[in-house]
């Protein structure tokens, strides 16, 4: 797996900046749209940035662009392909589940999901989801940014003897 693999701080920091980014985007309370989105404003972190379409009727997910380091978290290419393309059955519920959180709450969402489902469950994903309406108000996309973190990677500070 060729992703680029970060300490949980800077994945965290990488987090704040992107949110920081999107709050800016704001106009009280409405969210803002995918047209408010400058690349240059995320510059550093477009290579696991993703961003997801939101169909309704019912409600399916599908990634309409996926940064290159994305490549290396999923073994292929997912621009284009639907939750159920990319994950098993498992890994596809949980992200409907917490894609339609977004959706249905208009609000940011982040987690940790761990990447068994792709054999490397030493690796896990630390993600992020902001929701973008055309309108302000109903979310029709989904900006995602994920930074994969590895186990081992944390230091509590203690020591083996």
């Amino acid at each position: 797996m060729s992703a680029q693999i970060g300490a949980p701080a800077a994945a965290a920091r990488a987090h704040e900046e992107l949110f920081a980014y999107w709050c800016s985007l704001r106009e009280g309370a409405r969210l803002p749209a995918r047209r408010d989105l400058d690349p240059a404003g995320m510059k550093r972190l477009l290579p696991t940035i993703s961003l997801i379409d939101v169909r309704r009727d019912p409600l399916e997910f599908r990634v309409r662009l996926a940064g290159t380091g994305l490549y290396g978290v999923y073994g292929r290419e997912i621009t284009g392909r639907r939750l159920t393309d990319i994950y098993n059955v498992a890994a596809a519920d949980y992200w409907k589940f917490e894609l339609g959180r977004v959706v249905r709450e208009g609000r940011p969402a982040a987690g940790v999901h761990n990447l068994a489902w792709r054999g490397a469950s030493h690796l896990s994903i630390l993600w992020l989801r902001l929701p973008l309406a055309g309108n302000g108000r109903d979310v029709d996309m989904i900006l995602g940014f994920d930074a994969v973190v590895g186990m081992g990677q944390a230091s509590s500070g203690i020591r083996a003897a």
